[in-house]
């Protein structure tokens, strides 16, 4: 190759087929595998397989994805969805998220990443689609048997860190930071000297993913651990980016993150000093409804576990907005500033919340029937852009675990002594911690699909299927607008009642029957979770962890 300016280096190849294998020698040390490799058949530390991006017949010309809006998202991880783990045993699938009303799939990362199976979030090759899910023509497959079913496509990409196992982008150029640490390894040089050409590089990463596999979107990891002091950060240069390809492509892209900073800054647009991302994922939602269904408090739950809390969440998004959080022990977040519920995703279940659990219980295998469907109809009624996790929509009875599957022995001994010591600090003996490394852990996390034709996971997929039909169809549950969603409380005996236009949503968080007051004494029952006699008095009675979804007549 030949030395250019700026550190490039440059040589033209004549590859003379589809099937060309190739790597780089860097300073007598290799080959390597191609930073920017499409394709990495024998794993992440063999040689870069060329593709032609151009050969695949897509069919979904004219489709265009439902608005965020209007959207039901279904978070899933490729490996553990079907007893194959392929893209093309999930095509299989589709047809039950189409009955169950889903618009969009959201697959958890499909970057090469070292090792069989594994969470997809220790990538390596960036560029490459893991090749034991089916690799590049399966996942084509995949979002155009999705497109043809009219559900858009999110993929999850990380850009605040790579993985430890075949991570050879340091050799190629300044790509990490000295600077800063993430929790997972070394931070990304997106602000020092030489940053241009990393920012590059992952804005060029994000523009293919749209681009040459025809998804709709981007779900950005841990977006907090990103850290740029650019006067113009790599979130909104990456926006900007996507923007001209959204122009020239004649369709709708989005952008969501993952923060915990609660910043709004992040959707807020240049003009007023945001990034403007056009949604991002609600923690403080789901900790405010998960801290009242479970009654945890550990952790960051400690922040959560009134009313105030869940009341706060659904007409705000934020709860904490500038207050003191006891868990982060200072002042945390700040107020949202006129964003409304479609700028935020809400969800009671992702894969974080069941896989970072030392079992990777389910909320399901956390508490009863009964506020689990409260829970589902919080999420479906709520304002915010519904997430679902897969097999939810059933009340799966398998677990999420954390899995990985790393081939040197003193990787997969840290790995698995980092998830134990993680732990001890909460009274597990090391005995009960499943281990990570062990095949059995990824494949007890497989769906087990034959749950389905059971009377209870039959009931409750019903159930879920009802309330997205309802959420369709009550336009006044698609007003996003923070103003127009009232909610009233007793914190003492716990219930809690939402109203949205016409449709008032009734809450029964006690153990005991009660009266629960409701403003309009002529209601009908949409839907309820259980017995629920007619609303009489302006009044409704409703049974211990008990939902019912009423309307004005």
């Amino acid at each position: 190759m030949r030395p250019e300016s700026r550190g490039w280096w440059d040589a033209i190849l004549e590859c003379g087929g589809p099937r060309i294998d190739y790597g780089f020698i860097l300073d007598g040390e290799g080959p390597y595998p191609d930073p920017r490799s499409p394709w990495q058949p024998d794993g992440v530390h063999a040689l870069s397989r060329w593709v032609d991006q151009t050969a695949f017949r897509w069919t979904d010309a004219g489709f265009k994805p439902a608005p965020l809006g209007a959207a039901v998202l279904y978070e899933l991880h490729v490996g553990t969805f079907t007893p194959a783990g392929t893209f093309d045993a999930a095509i299989e699938k589709l047809e039950h998220l189409v009955q169950l009303g889903i618009t969009h799939v959201e697959l958890m990362p499909v970057n090469a990443f070292a090792g069989h199976h594994g969470w997809g979030y220790d990538g390596v090759g960036l560029f490459a689609v893991h090749q034991p899910y089916g690799g590049p023509e399966a996942l084509k497959r995949f979002v155009d048997a999705c497109h043809a079913r009219r559900i858009g496509v999110l993929l999850d990409v990380v850009y605040n860190h790579l993985g430890p196992s075949g991570n050879y982008l340091g050799k190629f150029g300044p790509y990490f930071s000295a600077c800063y640490q993430t929790p997972w390894g070394p931070a990304l040089n997106f602000g020092g000297r030489q940053s241009d050409e990393v920012r590059q590089f992952f804005c060029e990463n994000a523009l293919m993913w749209l681009r040459d596999y025809h998804f709709d979107g981007l779900r950005l990891d841990a977006v907090h651990a990103i850290l740029d002091t650019s006067a113009k950060h790599f979130l909104e240069e990456l926006r900007e980016e996507v923007a001209k390809l959204e122009s020239q492509l004649g369709r709708r892209l989005v952008l969501i993150a993952e923060s915990d900073l609660n910043d709004p800054r992040l959707l807020w647009p240049s003009e007023r000093g945001g990034f403007g991302l056009h949604a991002q994922w609600s923690d403080d939602f789901h900790n405010a409804l998960h801290a009242l269904l479970t009654g945890e408090r550990m952790g960051y739950y400690e922040d959560f576990g009134r009313l105030a809390d869940l009341a706060k969440a659904l007409t705000n998004a934020y709860v904490y907005d500038g207050q003191f959080s006891k868990y982060r022990q200072r002042r945390h977040g700040r107020p949202h500033g006129g964003l409304n519920g479609h700028r935020f995703v809400g969800y009671i279940q992702n894969h974080d919340q069941i896989g970072n659990r030392v079992m990777g219980h389910r909320l399901s295998q956390l508490v009863d029937v009964s506020r689990v469907k409260m829970a589902a109809a919080l999420v479906l009624t709520g304002p915010f852009v519904p997430l679902l996790f897969m097999g939810e929509e059933w009340g799966a009875s398998t677990p999420f675990l954390y899995f990985a599957d790393h081939q040197e022995p003193v990787l997969a001994k840290a790995v698995r002594e980092g998830r134990r010591k993680e732990f001890a600090a909460w009274g597990w003996r090391p005995a009960e911690i499943p281990d990570p490394q062990a095949r059995e852990t990824f494949e007890n996390s497989k769906l087990n699909w034959n749950e389905l034709a059971e009377p209870a996971h039959s009931e409750m997929h019903d159930w879920y299927r009802q309330l997205i039909q309802l959420r369709r169809r009550e336009t006044c549950l698609a007003d996003s607008e923070f103003s127009q969603i009232k909610a009233r409380y007793a914190e003492t005996a716990r219930w809690l009642a939402i109203e949205r236009g016409p449709v008032t949503i009734v809450c029964n968080f006690g153990d005991s029957e009660q009266n629960i007051p409701i403003k309009r004494a002529k209601h009908q029952v949409l839907l309820t979770s259980t017995k629920t006699l007619p609303p009489v008095g302006g009044s409704v009675v409703l049974p211990g962890w008990a939902i019912a979804i009423l309307k004005q007549v």
